[in-house]
């Protein structure tokens, strides 16, 4: 069990800070990454609720009280990792980047959650 945790926290860990990591430059560098949603045929208005999206998500997962919520944020993740790596790719930039390993990282981060809390 205790290695369930550690495997747990580690992938929960790096997950919430890798979509920090992109919600902060969605708050930062607003025209920078809008001008990515265009080469990527997205919609530039949906960043920055994007990004606040992102960070109550990372709030839901971390916070654990309500499976409901808990759920959808990882849902959520899982949809806007899956939607950007597909992006990348058939923009040509490859498979392999920031929404790959964010996408590798959900899995253990909700399956072993699931296994700890019950």
């Amino acid at each position: 069990m205790k290695i369930n945790k550690i495997l747990y926290w580690t992938s929960t860990v790096l997950l919430c800070l890798l979509m920090a990591y992109s919600a902060s430059m969605y708050f930062t560098n607003t025209d920078m990454v809008k001008g990515f949603f265009e080469n990527l045929n997205y919609p530039t208005y949906i960043v920055i609720p994007l990004a606040i999206l992102k960070v109550l998500g990372i709030a839901m997962i971390l916070w654990r009280k309500s499976t409901w919520l808990t759920e959808w944020a990882y849902a959520g993740f899982f949809f806007d990792m899956v939607l950007a790596t597909a992006a990348h790719h058939y923009a040509g930039h490859g498979i392999v980047g920031f929404s790959f390993y964010g996408l590798l990282l959900i899995f253990p981060s909700y399956f072993l959650g699931k296994q700890i809390r019950n």
